[in-house]
């Protein structure tokens, strides 16, 4: 094997980076040529091309001419607000009775809390006391006595079912128990019939301590007062009893509210009694007073009913006790005798 003198290419840098012969063309595995190199591609120009765009293809903009429509705001239907001067112009007077509340005035005469509490300046908490005159606004409406506004309608208030201001009912109670039927003054109708009265005596308030009361009606303890679970509280007991029984007053007073408007309480009676007492009975099957009636311990309000919910015949009995202008709820059988 003889090897040759000189090399077959040239060993010197050529124009190009190539040698005097081109390399050879490069086979497959099995002999076939393959395909040139790829040739790098070419460098981009360092400027873009500049050219003539031809334009004219858009509509023209349309400019807004004075007979376009403008969109002009409704006048309003609401007449235009008072000044701070004139929101409200006092009316008549009210007369706080033991047990209101400034809230008990205010859904009384349907009048804003917030408002009776700038009308009068009472302050942040409203604080009322006995005895004191509260301005109503000109356009209170007076829709009847509620269970925390017991007293008489001023005079020039408006009574939505007479269109005029009634005349003043008799005062509150002076904290005796009302006399007995047969030893007033007028004497009943012929034939008029007279509530049943219980056997049991009276009871009046112990001064100092506590009030003495009756049963309403007797019966199972079927719910006790306090929590019952779930968040929810009782604020009474509920007594289980013959359907259409006799319930009767625990103590003498007067009926301050007669109705069904107050949420789960189905049909109520509420008598307010001395020393800032307050007794409830509620889901009654019948009420046998009125708003403004004196009854005396022992006379029947009304009689038991269906509604309670607690599976037979039952009412919800309830004691309050003004604290403030709070009427704090009392377990009735720390108050009722054993």
């Amino acid at each position: 094997m003889t090897y040759p003198s000189e090399p077959q290419y040239s060993t010197r840098p050529t124009v190009g980076g190539q040698g005097a012969y081109p390399p050879p063309a490069q086979q497959g595995p099995y002999g076939q040529p393959t395909s040139p190199q790829a040739q790098p591609y070419p460098q981009p120009q360092a400027t873009a091309p500049v050219g003539q765009v031809d334009g004219g293809y858009l509509p023209p903009p349309v400019a807004a001419t004075p007979t376009q429509p403008t969109y002009v705001p409704p006048a309003s239907s609401y007449p235009a607000s008072p000044t701070p001067s004139g929101v409200v112009t006092p009316g008549a007077a009210y007369e706080i009775q033991p047990g209101d509340t400034i809230s008990g005035v205010g859904r009384r005469f349907q009048t804003p809390v917030q408002t009776l509490i700038d009308l009068n300046g009472l302050g942040p908490r409203g604080a009322i006391t006995t005895g004191q005159r509260i301005i109503l606004p000109d356009a209170a409406v007076d829709t009847g006595r509620d269970p925390y506004a017991t007293g008489p309608s001023p005079a020039g208030v408006l009574v939505p079912n007479s269109g005029m201001a009634p005349p003043p009912p008799p005062p509150p109670p002076s904290g005796n128990a009302a006399l007995p039927a047969q030893t007033r003054p007028t004497a009943p109708a012929v034939g008029a019939a007279r509530p049943p009265v219980s056997a049991a005596p009276s009871a009046t308030p112990v001064a100092g301590g506590p009030i003495a009361l009756l049963w309403p009606v007797r019966g199972d303890i079927l719910r006790r007062f306090g929590p019952v679970g779930m968040g929810e509280r009782n604020n009474g007991i509920n007594i289980g009893a013959s359907a259409g029984a006799s319930v009767v007053a625990s103590a003498g007073g007067r009926v301050a509210y007669v109705g069904d408007d107050l949420v789960g309480q189905g049909l109520t009676v509420l008598v307010v009694h001395n020393g800032g007492w307050r007794t409830v009975y509620g889901h009654l099957g019948s009420a046998t007073v009125k708003d403004g009636d004196d009854v005396r311990a022992g006379q029947q309000i009304g009689t038991v009913g269906l509604t309670a919910g607690d599976g037979r015949p039952s009412i919800h009995f309830e004691t309050r006790q003004m604290r403030g202008d709070d009427p704090v709820a009392v377990d009735p059988l720390t108050v009722l005798p054993r």
